[in-house]
């Protein structure tokens, strides 16, 4: 019979053992994870590709930079600092002002205010110049960065054109352009308007291109800006309702004066419009002139008509080696002028016709149709045949124009449309 000592002695030293035990495992087990997670590291380590580390950073900056592609939400406070609050002006007109301003990372940018006769008037510039320029990005289309619109300030933020508008190197004593930076200007704005014309998800006229809204960078590289008229179309509706006259006295086509359904046409007068004040460095009209020079368009087309442009090439002072340039420039304006609308070729053809990739046709006379009070009146004098322009998409080393009422084959296959960068 065993003493009650010599019980408790026994049961303390097997608890004291199963306690050793217990604590071994939990130590094994550590040790064990924490093998095994390093073992894990040590292999992921060597199975990992040296540029993983590089790629992951790359995607981020690029959906960063995609964020950043979407117009921006500015503040008005934003915009005052920016702009040392409103102090630099760069130029005003019917729409507000447009003042030069600076981010604090460096970004140059120009901030248009906006201001109207109403606060519709100036929803209806902010929605289209938004809707329209926000949605695409393209090379020869000035880049809109954002917009304010509060109670106390409306504006749009657009990238900063050093030189700015072309008209001041066209009607300013500052005239130091040379032909074959002006033929680059006309060439690159025609395809910025071809894009927004062909390219686009939604067809964009813009119905305001003159010499003003063609906007300069530092390398004198053109862009097309102020779309504030501009407005977005389905491809299908090939026409469109105007209720109210558009564009500027000058430059904008007949038909937007007229009770006359509306096209993308309407932008390719414009260019032609301005595609002559580029070649003769002068305002269309000027009444300072000799009545036969009085209006450069006619005068240009006389001397086409009569195969007498020389003169006209001497006086716009080309030289030599430009004067087959600038023949063809001047019938290129000629075709863009036409009174009918589907007598006009589209603007991709316009590039083709400026780039000297295809040959183009004597035009007829765009000026055979002229207006008696409100009544359109053909000049039965003419007899030139209507001419309808047809793009068809075919090779590029077989593009040519024919001579005849259909021109085909005189366009490229267009291009994928542009990426939306901002939401509707």
């Amino acid at each position: 019979m065993s003493s009650p000592g010599t019980g408790n002695t026994f049961d303390g030293s097997t608890a004291t053992y199963a306690i050793v035990i217990i604590a071994a495992i939990i130590i094994k087990v550590v040790i064990l994870v924490y093998v095994c997670r390093k073992r894990s590291q040590i292999q992921s380590s060597n199975n990992v590709c040296p540029d993983s580390q590089f790629l992951t950073l790359t995607m981020d900056k690029f959906l960063n930079d995609m964020e950043r592609e979407k117009p921006i939400r500015f503040t008005s406070q934003q915009l005052r600092i920016a702009t040392d609050n409103f102090t630099n002006l760069l130029g005003s007109g019917g729409f507000g002002a447009v003042y030069k301003g600076m981010f604090s990372n460096g970004t140059m940018v120009a901030v248009k205010v906006l201001y109207g006769s109403s606060d519709k008037r100036i929803e209806e510039q902010f929605m289209a110049e938004v809707s329209t320029i926000g949605r695409v990005h393209h090379f020869n289309l000035v880049r809109l960065y954002g917009f304010c619109f509060e109670q106390n300030l409306r504006a749009l933020v657009y990238e900063y054109m050093e030189n700015g508008s072309l008209d001041k190197f066209l009607f300013g004593e500052d005239k130091k352009l040379g032909f074959q930076q002006l033929r680059a200007i006309a060439v690159g704005t025609a395809k910025g308007i071809a894009y927004l014309h062909e390219e686009c998800q939604h067809r964009i006229i813009h119905y305001d291109i003159k010499p003003g809204n063609v906007l300069l960078d530092a390398k004198f590289l053109p862009k097309v800006a102020d779309f504030g008229l501009a407005k977005l179309c389905n491809r299908e509706n090939t026409h469109v309702t105007m209720t109210g006259g558009r564009g500027t006295p000058g430059y904008a086509a007949p038909e937007l004066w007229a009770p006359y359904a509306v096209t993308h046409k309407c932008d390719v007068y414009s260019f032609g419009m301005l595609l002559f004040e580029i070649i003769g460095k002068r305002r269309n009209f000027d009444s300072n002139l000799p009545e036969s020079q009085e209006w450069f368009p006619k005068w240009v087309w006389k001397k086409v008509e009569a195969g007498n442009v020389v003169e006209l090439l001497i006086v716009c002072g080309f030289e030599e080696m430009d004067k087959d340039m600038a023949e063809r420039m001047m019938k290129t304006a000629l075709w863009c002028v036409q009174y009918q609308q589907d007598s006009r070729p589209s603007m991709s053809i316009v590039v083709k016709m400026l780039e000297g990739a295809l040959e183009i046709p004597t035009p007829p006379n765009p000026f055979a149709t002229y207006l008696i009070g409100s009544n359109v009146v053909p000049n039965k004098n003419n007899g030139s045949t209507h001419t309808t322009w047809t793009d068809n998409s075919c090779d590029l080393e077989s593009s040519s124009v024919v001579a005849r009422s259909t021109l085909a084959c005189a366009t490229p296959v267009m291009r994928k449309y542009g990426i939306e960068m901002a939401s509707t």
